[in-house]
């Protein structure tokens, strides 16, 4: 894929993340990142940010991040940890490239708000079935 509409293309199909607000703002070698705007429908009861849409969009970067160039890598194990409340308005989910193998691979992701305020850290060790 040479471009970032092309990329945005191919993972349009990542329905559950595009669905849910999920876009793809910038990828390249080893590295994505993705953001959502927040909504009522990424609320919780108390109305906070459900845990799980932090892990949706830290799930979705990594993806990005390993599968752009050529797909066929998948997630083994993930650790997400809660850190902080969002102040702003949207999410913004960077991955960090730690080390690819053979057939394995790991990435840190940093799950913040627009404002810099860090909103989870997840890791995801990931394996490469090309």
């Amino acid at each position: 894929m040479a471009d970032i509409e092309q990329v945005r293309e191919f993972f349009r199909n990542d329905r559950f993340a595009t669905e849910n607000g999920a876009v793809i703002d910038a990828v390249d070698e080893h590295f994505a990142r993705v953001s959502l705007t927040i909504d009522s429908r990424h609320k919780n009861a108390v109305g906070g940010v459900m845990g799980g849409v932090y892990f949706m969009l830290a799930d979705f970067a990594f993806a990005v991040a390993t599968n752009w160039k050529e797909p066929g890598t998948v997630s083994l194990t993930s650790d997400i940890s809660f850190i902080g409340v969002p102040k702003g308005e949207r999410l913004i989910a960077e991955t960090e490239f730690i080390k690819e193998g053979r057939s394995t691979c790991c990435y840190n992701v940093r799950v913040t708000d627009e404002l810099g305020n860090i909103a989870a850290a997840v890791k995801i060790v990931g394996f490469i079935k090309r």
